[in-house]
């Protein structure tokens, strides 16, 4: 465990789950976390959102070991993971006795998200032909959505109230882009791959606040970037975590609770890491190094 002033009104880091297979994906509902990681056996990972100690697992047959998303809806009471190994989405019905089905979706699915209409969002990485797909809870496809060939390798999509998605993409280019409705870039922040503010390098998870900033997992060059709502300027989230970031990947913010649930990707050294206190992206996570105890 690790933590430094847990008793603060600041942000701060207030717990770090051990490491173990690289996350894929982190999410919450009510007093569960669920986390789901490479090579993961069939299985999600279950931790008490006080103590985050392993509760449990839930068993998720033919899951395959390329998990990259994970999302939870309070509406329907479901848990959903994506399958790049199968090309195809699980749902983990949480009310049923985790009575699980799944449904097949575009080649190579990776991060998921769900939209205020309680509808699922799958990014998906067709070859030549990047895609996004909105389904219903029990896997009716609603809308598919052709990206702009410019988006190589899409990765995380997050649906605005506006109907606009954000997208975080690399290939040639590493950005985050505004995406209309007919899959059309609007504008977007960064460009050739980099460590500059301007730049990134293979930007993973999204999350937005209340102030429509964005948070992103900048996997490479292990940071948080936080870019404001026009996308036109970004700073570094300061995450105090031992040993600093170590390819971030996989992000989740409950902002009823504050919270932000960090999945690191780092071959088998992959951690959750877990900032409290956190009402917005606008300030640093913490002023001081943490201790390990």
């Amino acid at each position: 465990m690790y933590c430094v002033d847990s008793n603060s009104s600041s942000p701060t880091v207030v717990h770090v789950v051990p490491k173990g297979n690289a996350v894929g994906g982190v999410t919450s509902l009510g007093d569960d976390v669920f986390v789901s990681r490479v090579y993961s056996q069939q299985k999600i990972e279950v931790y008490d959102d006080k103590t985050f100690t392993l509760q449990r697992h839930i068993a998720v047959p033919g899951l395959g070991d390329s998990t990259y998303g994970l999302a939870a809806c309070p509406h329907n009471y479901c848990l959903y993971a994506s399958d790049c190994d199968n090309d195809c989405v699980h749902r983990v019905d949480l009310a049923a006795t985790n009575a699980v089905k799944k449904w097949s979706v575009a080649h190579y699915p990776a991060g998921l998200s769900v939209n205020t209409e309680h509808d699922l969002l799958v990014m998906s990485q067709c070859e030549g032909s990047p895609m996004l797909q909105l389904f219903t809870t029990d896997g009716t496809l609603l809308q598919n959505v052709q990206l702009q060939a410019e988006i190589e390798y899409p990765w995380h999509a997050v649906q605005l109230p506006t109907g606009q998605f954000l997208v975080s993409h690399s290939g040639a280019l590493h950005r985050v882009c505004l995406v209309g409705v007919d899959g059309a870039v609007v504008r977007s922040c960064g460009g050739e791959k980099g460590s500059q503010l301007t730049q990134m390098n293979e930007p993973r998870g999204l999350a937005v606040d209340r102030e429509g900033r964005v948070l992103v997992a900048d996997q490479h060059n292990n940071r948080l970037l936080v870019i404001d709502q026009s996308l036109s300027m970004a700073h570094e989230m300061s995450v105090c975590v031992v040993r600093g970031l170590r390819c971030p990947y996989s992000l989740w913010y409950d902002q009823s609770r504050g919270r932000l649930y960090v999945g690191e990707r780092k071959g088998n050294g992959g951690r959750m890491i877990v900032i409290d206190n956190l009402k917005d992206f606008s300030k640093p996570t913490c002023r001081k190094e943490l201790t390990e105890i």
